[in-house]
């Protein structure tokens, strides 16, 4: 078995310690990002004091996330993040679970909850990344382009390989922060999906539990009252996406969705009057921005009301303006896989 000890201290000492190096029961490494806990306060203007849901598993706070820095390759059934890769694409939400579960205890799918704590990070630090939704450049930033790993059949970039993009293509604008989750590849994320339009999770980042089911039959999924609190699916009164007079609206009680595939910017989203505010929970999880009308980098979220979809985030190489930290796609069901679609591992402390 290499040793990879040289690997990890390079790593660590060329980004000042904000990288590392985590191996899995293997011995076999993957580049990841610390990303410390954080209360809501530190996220969004006029927060509370609570921690955000991406820091609480199995009813414990964790001081630390560690976040994949790449978007995953996949090695003997199994994840990994490393520089100058071409990302692996063609699999579908199981699939991801399953390569990331592989790698051994505390290691996990990106948890919905974790992607939107980073999110709203960026914004709070004016970093919103750029990165290659447009055919291997960023489209407001056409001189910003990525090393091309694979191409459309008219000839035009598709996949960059995984952090081959400047340093704006990072989550801080800096090259020790967390590459591509603009654009390249769709992500597929963990412990969120709306159930015929009711937004259900599995709580916080409780997903990153070995014993955690994320199938669909999963008895873990909750859904959230128009209060913040949790319940079992179906109870009267929870919240959900309609679509009224071309927006999504978040809405609660025991209302039929329209159905079909909708979508708007994320910042246009509206509340319906029977809901005098959003509970701080959804604007944590990028249900309902935390300042409607405000800037989002121009992201938009789609959803299709019916059946089970699972969240795809961060836009491919052709969203073009859509694209981005706040892009949620809600319009995929577990079983899709295609040549857009890869995703990111993540770990914690259990």
């Amino acid at each position: 078995m290499p040793n990879f000890d040289d690997f990890k201290l390079a790593i660590e000492a060329m980004s000042g310690g904000k990288n590392t190096i985590l191996f899995d029961d293997r011995g076999m490494p993957s580049v990841m990002v610390p990303f410390p806990k954080m209360k809501m306060s530190d996220l969004i203007e006029g927060g509370s004091q609570n921690i955000h849901p991406a820091f609480m598993v199995d009813n414990v706070e964790k001081d630390v996330m560690y976040v994949s820095k790449f978007q995953n390759i996949v090695l003997e059934d199994r994840a990994y993040s490393l520089p100058m890769r071409d990302p692996k694409v063609n699999l579908n939400f199981d699939q991801a679970v399953n390569y990331c579960r592989n790698k051994g205890e505390g290691w996990g799918l990106m948890p919905y909850s974790l992607w939107c704590a980073i999110a709203l990070w960026c914004r709070k630090n004016e970093t919103m990344p750029r990165g290659n939704n447009n055919y291997g450049a960023d489209h407001g930033y056409p001189h910003e382009k990525g090393v091309p790993c694979s191409y459309e059949s008219d000839g035009r970039t598709a996949r960059c390989l995984t952090g081959s993009g400047p340093a704006t293509w990072y989550h801080n604008w800096m090259p020790d922060g967390i590459a591509d989750l603009n654009g390249n590849v769709w992500e597929w994320c963990a412990g969120m999906r709306l159930d015929d339009g009711e937004i259900q999770i599995i709580p916080y980042a409780n997903c990153m539990s070995p014993d955690a089911s994320v199938s669909a039959e999963s008895t873990l999924w909750k859904a959230i009252k128009a209060d913040g609190s949790l319940v079992e699916p179906g109870t009267d009164g929870t919240l959900k996406w309609d679509w009224v007079s071309s927006k999504i609206q978040l809405t609660s009680g025991s209302l039929t969705v329209t159905t079909g595939e909708h979508y708007c910017q994320y910042k246009d989203m509206t509340l319906n009057s029977g809901l005098s505010a959003a509970p701080e929970i959804a604007e944590a999880l990028l249900l309902y921005p935390d300042e409607p009308g405000g800037d989002y980098g121009g992201d938009y979220h789609y959803f299709n009301s019916e059946g089970e979809r699972v969240p795809l985030c961060g836009g491919y190489w052709y969203s073009a303006s859509a694209a981005g930290v706040f892009y949620v796609d809600l319009r995929s069901s577990r079983t899709n896989s295609y040549s857009s679609i890869g995703f990111r591992s993540a770990f914690c402390e259990l």
